[in-house]
């Protein structure tokens, strides 16, 4: 156990001396691949006023989705009372979807339980 702890430790030491002596050099890198995206200048008001756009553009698209969504109810209703006329891919295609959203459901429970599959910890 003692071997392996100092071969983590070993290992670890390396890590930080390569980010010690590459981490500027990427950080910089990345700055400049991206700049197109830095706001100038780049302060707090100038975050703030950012977090603020986006967050009242998302609000400000809220009615173009709550009508996206009516529309693809309406195509589900309509589809349903028209079932007789559905083909076996669009049958495949909801039950796959519907097969992904339990798949979703169960992953959440999942890492909401702290990544047990057996049940919470007290």
């Amino acid at each position: 156990m003692a071997a392996k702890l100092q071969q983590l430790q070993a290992k670890a030491c390396q890590a930080t001396q390569f980010v010690a002596k590459h981490g500027n050099v990427y950080y910089k890198q990345l700055l400049e691949q991206n700049k197109q995206y830095i706001k100038d200048p780049p302060t707090v008001e100038t975050c703030n006023e950012l977090a603020k756009q986006l967050f009242y553009t998302r609000l400000a698209s809220i009615p173009g989705r709550t009508e996206s969504f009516w529309k693809e109810l309406d195509y589900v209703k309509n589809m349903w009372k028209h079932r007789h006329e559905l083909k076996v891919e669009d049958a495949g295609i909801a039950a796959l979807f519907g097969l992904e959203c339990f798949a979703w459901f169960c992953a959440g429970e999942i890492v909401g339980r702290g990544f047990t599959f057996t049940g919470y910890y007290p």
